[in-house]
């Protein structure tokens, strides 16, 4: 049976007028209303185009070469990067020669800095070190719209959002690491600089966090942007080597997709950070336990080497 659609208007006219003035989400469902629409929706120049306006960082020469590698190109790609991630079981670390990290920074819907970087991950000090990826160079600010003082905290977590897309070019494969708003945001006790943590929680025991750090000269001036550094910590909040890493965010990329949604990521992180600080009063408990136990036993020779000198006084004294 054919499409409606299909039959009255021209292919030519339904791709330049109707397809690409949808978002990807849509262009996705639209696949399945017929065979004739699924090849429309198929072209790679619709996908790339929405890619590029989701993510700008994605029209870099780096990245679309390796997403041309990828089996259906940028569709492949969307449907990679644009759900989050669910991954229950973290997998062995596999063998990967580099990652590329395509990363955009908003403001609402205002792009403020978007940046490539590649990522060499087969040398020893990769592997032995602890994984953080680091996006800004020394001295390297990003401006934003936002007033440094009492109220940026909120506004900074309400309203300043990152992508950082994780490619790996040998498996054909991608991740977006970041949540779609700051799942924490704090303010440092010591330095006064505001402090976003983008995370997304893998396998209940992991997380992969984009940290943001923005301060500012003094209060009342311009809010900048100042680190943005990529990490994946354990539920002890300890920095997972290289090697440790590559397991995860292979799991990462393979595992399933859910809908984005910002409140469920919201609650699975709250729920991680939960079992953090039960994780740590356990900790406690038991290093309470080694503790008394030394105490104990270190008590018990003092009374041991205490009663052999006294007998060997008494001894002397009778002899």
């Amino acid at each position: 049976m054919s499409d409606p659609i299909t039959t009255v208007l021209h292919p030519d006219i339904i791709q330049s007028h109707i397809l690409k003035r949808l978002d990807g989400q849509t262009l996705a469902s639209a696949t399945c209303a017929s065979a004739q629409l699924l090849s429309l929706c198929s072209e790679d120049l619709l996908w790339r185009e929405i890619c590029n306006s989701t993510w700008p960082a994605t029209s870099h020469p780096t990245v679309r070469r390796a997403i041309a590698a990828f089996p259906s190109g940028h569709r492949s790609f969307y449907s990679d990067s644009f759900p989050s991630v669910r991954c229950h079981k973290p997998a062995a670390a596999s063998e990967t020669s580099e990652f590329i990290s395509a990363v955009d920074i908003y403001y609402d819907d205002e792009l403020l800095y978007s940046k490539v970087t590649v990522t060499e991950t087969l040398s020893a000090w990769f592997l032995s070190s602890p994984f953080r990826l680091d996006l800004l160079s020394n001295k390297e600010t990003v401006p934003t719209p936002l007033i440094y003082d009492g109220a940026c905290v909120g506004l900074a977590k309400e309203r300043l959002r990152v992508s950082w897309i994780l490619i790996d070019p040998s498996k054909k494969r991608a991740v977006n690491i970041a949540s779609m708003k700051a799942v924490e945001v704090r303010r440092h006790w010591l330095t006064e600089e505001v402090q976003l943590r983008y995370a997304t929680v893998l396998g209940d025991v992991v997380q992969c966090a984009v940290v943001v750090s923005c301060g500012g000269e003094k209060e009342g001036g311009e809010l900048q942007v100042r680190e943005v550094s990529m990490q994946v910590e354990d539920i002890g909040g300890k920095i997972l080597t290289g090697l440790d890493s590559l397991g995860i965010l292979g799991s990462a990329m393979e595992g399933q997709r859910w809908k984005s949604d910002m409140k469920r990521e919201q609650d699975i992180y709250d729920m991680f950070l939960k079992m953090k600080i039960e994780c740590r009063e356990r900790e406690q408990k038991r290093e309470k336990s080694l503790d008394m136990m030394c105490i104990a036993a270190g008590v018990s020779i003092f009374v041991a080497v205490l009663s052999f000198f006294l007998s060997v006084r008494m001894k002397v004294q009778v002899w």
